[in-house]
């Protein structure tokens, strides 16, 4: 099967082991150094010195907690959801090089879990300035007790991550580890000047974390990675909406408050006959197409996110993955599908459910071959970030603005629109 990118699952699969911590972490550094998770000395050597399995929950094997994929959640909610993790290696320091740290650098980190933190003590030394929050005092007590154990001179405090620290800024970096669907006004306000803001931004329902720096009265993007992160909580949390299509087997993600669908409808659909259609769009197995899922989030219909149990939906949906993107009309839908031709060639196409399926999957369609045609080996979109309030980017083809409480987060694929 095809890949979409590299979100990890939430609990490690690995093997037990007896290996000593210490040659664990240089495995472990060697690893994410051979795939690019690690490309500075700094980071390195914070990954050699922090004993990552202090803050593990309790019991867990030392092979899981330095697989370099393999996330260890340490709270969960009543529903059985993640609440809090340590979050896998590879995507740590993939962010704190995002954040373009150093010695004596000022960071505030926001959704707090104590490895992370240490490994950024380390980079900035005694003369720089760690604190981590969260809105959990559950979260803070474990964080505070494993920094101790460790002796990292981290401060962290429970508070409401939308507010920052203010007692502690200017920052250098503010490194967000839980997702965000805005930037609220502390986190550019606490900024030094040059800072940079790296947080888990999810736009249309598909996350990246993205680096930004400040150009004139907004922010633009530096960097961006596919990740997965739990969701914020508190003042700023903008869910997203979840509408259960008949039973708890599909649930439909909106991600756009502007998008309106009627649920039953949409369920009657599901249960009529399906469109089937392809485009004459191929790619061979483990191939990243994730840049497909951030460019049919990007056009201007409505759009959400399938959330499926793949074994009770099977005889309905024929889906690649749990989650899966649908373009969308109020009584109709279009998910992204993918068939395999034979051993090297996967194909792109859409299924079709509703009265309108033939126009939302025709719309699916052009949707593939453009992207196929325009983006699928160029860069990503530049993304920026601006003010409510203030004047919208100009949009044209190939650009999207996403509308958030207090800001507006604007998408210009390259050649396709001008840069905001």
């Amino acid at each position: 099967m095809p890949t979409i990118g590299r979100e990890s699952p939430l609990v490690a699969d690995v093997a037990p082991t007896a290996q000593p911590a210490a040659d664990l972490r240089r495995r472990l550094a060697d690893e994410l150094t051979a795939e690019g998770a690690i490309t500075t000395e700094a980071v390195t050597r914070a990954v050699l010195s922090v004993p990552r399995e202090l803050f593990a929950p309790p019991g867990t094997d030392p092979a899981a907690v330095y697989a370099a994929h393999g996330v260890l959640v340490t709270k969960r909610g009543a529903n059985g959801q993640a609440m809090s993790s340590v979050s896998a290696p590879w995507l740590q320091t993939r962010m704190i090089e995002q954040a373009r740290i150093g010695p004596g650098s000022r960071v505030l980190e926001i959704g707090s879990g104590g490895y992370n933190a240490a490994l950024i003590a380390e980079i900035v030394g005694p003369g720089g300035c760690v604190t981590s929050i969260d809105i959990d005092a559950d979260v803070i007590d474990r964080a505070r007790a494993s920094l101790a154990a460790t002796g990292h001179p981290v401060t962290v405090a429970v508070t409401d991550g939308t507010n920052g620290y203010p007692t502690h800024a200017a920052y250098d970096a503010i490194i967000v580890t839980v997702e965000a669907a805005d930037i609220p006004p502390a986190w550019i306000d606490q900024l030094a000047p040059g800072g940079v803001v790296v947080v888990p931004l999810r736009m249309r329902g598909n996350t990246r974390s993205i680096a930004f720096t400040r150009r004139g009265d907004h922010l633009a993007a530096t960097s961006m990675i596919l990740c997965g992160f739990v969701p914020m909580q508190g003042d700023d949390a903008q869910p997203e909406q979840h509408l259960p299509l008949g039973d708890d087997t599909i649930v439909l993600r909106l991600d756009d408050p502007t998008t309106r669908v009627d649920p039953a409808a949409l369920t009657a659909a599901l249960t009529g006959p399906r469109l089937e259609a392809w485009a004459p769009v191929t790619m061979p197995p483990r191939t990243s197409f994730e840049t497909l899922l951030l460019w049919l989030a990007s056009q201007p219909v409505p759009y959400g996110r399938l959330i499926l149990d793949r074994d009770r939906t099977a005889d309905r949906i024929d889906a690649f993955a749990a989650i899966i993107p649908a373009f969308l009309t109020a009584d109709s839908l279009a998910y992204l599908a993918l068939r395999r031709l034979d051993e090297h060639t996967w194909q792109f196409g859409g299924h079709g459910f509703g009265p309108d399926a033939d126009r939302v999957t025709e719309q699916l369609l052009d949707a593939i071959a453009v992207w196929n045609r325009d983006h699928r080996h160029g860069p990503d979109p530049q993304i920026t970030v601006h003010p409510a309030g203030t004047t919208r980017p100009a949009t044209a083809p190939g650009q999207f603005v996403v509308p958030r409480r207090h800001t507006t987060i604007a998408l210009t694929w390259p050649g396709t629109g001008a840069a905001a």
